[in-house]
């Protein structure tokens, strides 16, 4: 009589937990350049929200990412008309950067975090 052999497959490789880590928070009406901040993992995820529209319908509000070193901006992370809230991930390379707010007509809040792994 043959015996089968059992064999187990191997456990799939574990993932790596992320953490969020505050590099700051703003909030405002109008426009702004935040200071920089370091972004070691490139990283980050942004939390905003808007309020308060003046004018329903008229409010704007965006959001760059720049360059510290170099002040390009490197991307827009958030572009949205009307009062609203969100999350935008951005996945860039480690460096130094700061935001620019571009907005009129409303109020606005957002936090910045950077992902690092536990």
């Amino acid at each position: 009589m043959a015996e089968a052999a059992c064999s187990q497959a191997p456990p799939p490789p574990r993932q790596p937990e992320v953490a969020w880590r505050e590099l700051g928070k703003w909030s405002g009406r109008g426009q702004l350049q935040t200071e920089s901040f370091p972004g070691e993992t490139g990283s980050l995820r942004i939390q905003w929200q808007t309020r308060n529209e003046a004018v329903p319908g008229a409010g704007r509000f965006e959001l760059t990412i720049h360059s510290a070193i170099s002040g390009r901006p490197l991307l827009t992370a958030v572009s949205e008309k009307g009062a609203g809230e969100g999350t935008a991930f951005v996945s860039e390379d480690p460096r130094i950067f700061f935001a620019v707010v571009d907005s009129a007509g409303l109020d606005w809040s957002f936090t910045i975090e950077e992902g690092v792994s536990r």
